[in-house]
């Protein structure tokens, strides 16, 4: 089967490899979907981060480079191994791409094993990944959705459960109001969780491209653009003088975390969701005198099924931050170089392994 293979910075190449078989306890899933992440793009210019070298594993799976890319992704049970009695052959399902040490509580009740020692993720760290044709995975990470549910929208739950554990971690109840800054897919995705939660959300965005995908989606009810305007003052005027309940970090930015913290009211919460290179010059003084409330967010703990139950109950429609589908050869060029270069004009970009469901040349 084809996959994209990750041999180091700058270094990704589209091969032929054995395919995977489902041993006990494990799913074998045929890729529908597989989302291109911002993790990714870090892999490919920095990296390695999350992914091995060829001389040393990051990961409980002990592999080095190179490993199978891709861990926001969809697709159709093709195979059960032994033990499993709970899926069908022909089930849609999505992934919650971990591993973990053997031994994790991964129970229901567990909230850290998302923190746990060692933490990695399938297509990062080895174990297959959704940038192929098929993978084995592990029952325990595999989560049915309903067959009405297209599966490239279905490739982006795992993103929104990103965005659904921030959320959950801001505390953000309806009637709050958010500020979020930067539009990409994390901040797209924050948005929709928190208006579907009730919440007034507004958004700040240099890309008059990317605002108008947040007001088009539904992912804000206000899209400011700080090149043109205070956007601390906007909010504040917004909120009769009062400042925002919450607001979201999402693009690593310096002049964005400033910018939030002199948006927030007095005992507000400030929620890190972006993965910052670097560290940040954050202003300790003003968070003591307005009592700020600095939270960080990373990935997702058991939220998979409260996120599944949204996307098919309605509440989020996911369609509307897809902006390409393509072929896994166009990997680079239609998907790499675009979201490096041009990621003004793209949301999700999603590869088709197979080569079915592309968008038209």
């Amino acid at each position: 089967m084809r996959a994209a293979r990750y041999y180091g910075n700058k270094d990704i190449r589209i091969e032929e490899i054995d395919e995977p078989t489902a041993g006990a306890g494990e799913v074998l899933i045929d890729v529908a979907f597989c989302g291109i992440c911002g993790t990714d793009l870090h892999e490919y210019l920095d990296g390695p981060i999350f992914c091995p070298t060829p001389d040393t594993p990051t990961s409980w799976t002990g592999e080095t480079a190179p490993v199978t890319l891709g861990h926001e992704f969809s697709g159709v049970v093709a195979a059960l191994g032994e033990g499993i009695t709970d899926l069908e052959v022909g089930d849609t399902v999505v992934v919650e791409p971990y591993i973990l040490k053997d031994g994790t509580d991964t129970g229901p009740d567990s909230t850290d094993y998302h923190l746990s020692e060692g933490m990695n993720f399938i297509g990062l760290g080895g174990g297959g990944g959704g940038l192929a044709e098929k993978l084995a995975v592990r029952r325990r990470w595999v989560h049915k959705i309903d067959p009405s549910i297209p599966l490239d929208q279905a490739a982006l739950i795992e993103p929104l459960a990103v965005a659904y554990h921030g959320v959950q971690r801001s505390g953000a109840k309806a009637g709050d109001i958010a500020v979020i800054g930067g539009a990409g897919p994390i901040g797209l995705l924050t948005g929709a969780v928190l208006r579907a939660l009730g919440v007034t959300v507004v958004i700040s965005e240099l890309s008059s491209l990317r605002r108008q995908k947040a007001l088009d989606s539904g992912a804000a009810d206000h899209a400011l653009d700080p090149a043109a305007v205070d956007v601390a003052q906007e909010v504040h005027d917004l909120t009769g003088g009062k400042g925002a309940d919450i607001a979201f970090e999402a693009t690593s930015v310096q002049a964005v975390l400033d910018t939030l913290m002199d948006a927030l009211r007095p005992t507000g919460v400030l929620l890190n969701i972006s993965i910052w290179g670097h560290r940040s010059d954050f202003d300790m003084h003003k968070l003591v005198m307005k009592e700020i409330d600095l939270r960080g967010s990373i990935g997702y703990v058991n939220n998979h099924p409260a996120v599944i139950e949204l996307v098919e109950s309605g509440k989020i429609d996911l369609a509307p931050f897809i902006t390409g589908r393509i072929q896994l050869e166009d990997l680079i060029d239609k998907g790499f170089d675009t979201l490096i270069h041009r990621n003004e004009t793209a949301v999700k970009i999603l590869v088709s392994p197979s080569g079915k469901g592309v968008d038209p040349a």
